[in-house]
């Protein structure tokens, strides 16, 4: 049976499948018992933003992350969100195009150590190897160019643990690409949320697991997962 709603139910189921899929892999913030994951899109956003700031013979192309050796990875302390990859280390992928004359090896290691700095000081990703691949050579210098802000809508807290983790220094709003930005089982609490890009994402995931297990009754296990990191200005409306 068709209804006049159908249409639009099926044009936001639709909307939501795409919020979820854009959001890329869930990688691992730290290591097994850290209970924190950063959407490939955030984290992505945040590299490419600087290495915005220090590229001076190349321009990064493709970049893609992922669990180094998946089937060597431990297991999780926490429970993940669905479809999150296992706490091992990282191993990033990334092509650049880099400027004819100048020496391709040094300009290549530049950019990887570059990477493997910016993942572990910004965002607090266990980075075990960067592959840089030279893809294109560049007859003039490169034109600089900042990444486009990106922009989240907000989620509102409405409960113990949803309160106490947008209370925390670097939280800038609960988001809910994943359904409710607070999802709980019984001892079990998984948050959704984005970070300021002032706040290292992993520091801000571990302050935000003791808020929400001090404020919710049994002390629950909980699981924080960052789908965006951005200024506070960016986000756009709450849910």
């Amino acid at each position: 049976m068709t209804t006049g709603e159908g249409p639009q139910r099926a044009g936001g189921w639709a909307a939501a499948v795409g919020q979820r899929l854009g959001l890329g892999r869930l990688l691992p913030l730290g290591g097994p018992a850290d209970g924190a994951w950063i959407a490939e899109r955030a984290a992505v956003a945040v590299l490419r933003g600087a290495m915005a700031e220090q590229e001076r013979d190349g321009v990064l192309g493709r970049l893609r992350i992922a669990v180094a050796a998946p089937d060597q990875a431990p297991e999780p302390e926490v429970e993940p969100p669905p479809s999150a990859l296992p706490p091992g280390p990282l191993r990033i992928v990334a092509s650049m195009s880099a400027l004819s004359g100048r020496p391709l090896p040094a300009a290549a290691d530049a950019l990887r150590s570059a990477l493997f700095t910016a993942a572990r000081d910004r965002l607090g990703l266990v980075v075990a190897e960067v592959d840089v691949r030279v893809t294109e050579l560049l007859d003039t210098p490169p034109e600089r160019t900042s990444p486009t802000p990106v922009e989240v809508r907000g989620a509102r807290a409405t409960e113990d643990a949803g309160r106490a983790a947008a209370g925390v220094p670097g939280v800038v709003t609960l988001t809910r690409t994943l359904g409710h930005p607070v999802h709980t089982d019984p001892g079990r609490v998984r948050v959704e949320l984005a970070t300021d890009p002032a706040h290292r994402a992993l520091d801000v995931a571990r302050a935000v697991r003791g808020a929400v297990a001090a404020a919710v009754e049994g002390r629950p296990s909980v699981a924080v997962l960052v789908t965006a990191v951005v200024e506070r200005d960016r986000v756009t409306g709450l849910d």
